[in-house]
């Protein structure tokens, strides 16, 4: 008898198990999104399970969002790159309160878990100025070759990027990076929401491995000028992509 019914209860466990999902989930992972180049930052993530196949959620997100109208330059003199015209960085931090819904749960063994996320909260916007290394030495033109020599000792000076001051770019030498600007943030407040689907994958339950495709919409008060002679926006959508790995029990 028992080794007939031995099969049935493992099943019924099977069932059991599945239909329990988890009950916590912490995951982290990095954000690629439209408006963040190359990378757009990093996640993490907490997970509470509410009854049945709903879950909510507490994350916070930190990336950097980029004008649609970045371009950069390079100096040919010293291979040194640069944003044209811009005069502002914007990094936000997004904490978030969401809710998961189950399509699809996962296997104890393997599988695939599809998941609907929405979620919102507040943004909490830092413009930090964009500094460039422009060179103020003194040249002066040759009526005779039309070409410019130096007259003294060179003059590199490091300044926020304004082109409407700064308008001869074959004189910025160069930028010298985030950090610099992070010294001197200015704060902005706003909101952001977002819809989206994520996709786990992993061999045992208790390991989560995936990627979360989505929307996200965000709007701040308050000037949020990146680059003066592109067009002012205090709306901001993209289409973004995670990939995360975490643990649950």
């Amino acid at each position: 008898m028992i080794i007939c019914f031995l099969p049935v209860g493992l099943a019924l466990a099977q069932v059991v198990e599945e239909e329990e999902g988890y009950s916590r989930e912490f995951t982290y992972g990095l954000n690629f999104n439209s408006n963040g180049g190359l990378l757009g930052g990093a996640m993490i993530k907490q997970v509470y399970h509410l009854g049945g196949k709903w879950y909510q959620f507490y994350a916070l997100e930190g990336v950097e969002v980029k004008h649609p109208k970045e371009t950069r330059l390079q100096n040919l003199q010293n291979g040194a790159s640069f944003v044209k015209g811009k005069s502002n960085y914007l990094f936000v931090l997004r904490p978030q309160y969401g809710r998961e819904y189950t399509f699809f749960r996962k296997a104890p063994e393997s599988g695939v878990q599809v998941n609907g996320i929405v979620a919102a909260g507040p943004s909490i916007g830092i413009l930090a100025p964009y500094f460039i290394e422009y060179d103020r030495s003194n040249y002066v033109l040759d009526p005779r070759t039309q070409q410019y020599y130096l007259v003294g000792p060179v003059q590199i000076s490091t300044e926020q990027y304004d082109p409407n001051v700064h308008t001869n770019e074959g004189l910025i030498v160069g930028a010298p990076g985030v950090f610099k600007g992070l010294s001197e943030p200015a704060f902005r407040v706003g909101a952001n929401a977002k819809v989206g689907v994520s996709f786990e994958y992993g061999r045992y339950m208790e390991s989560v491995t995936g990627i979360e495709v989505g929307m996200l919409v965000e709007a701040f008060a308050g000037d949020m000028t990146m680059i003066p002679s592109a067009p002012k926006r205090n709306v901001f959508s993209s289409v973004y992509l995670t990939l995360y790995y975490g643990r649950r029990r």
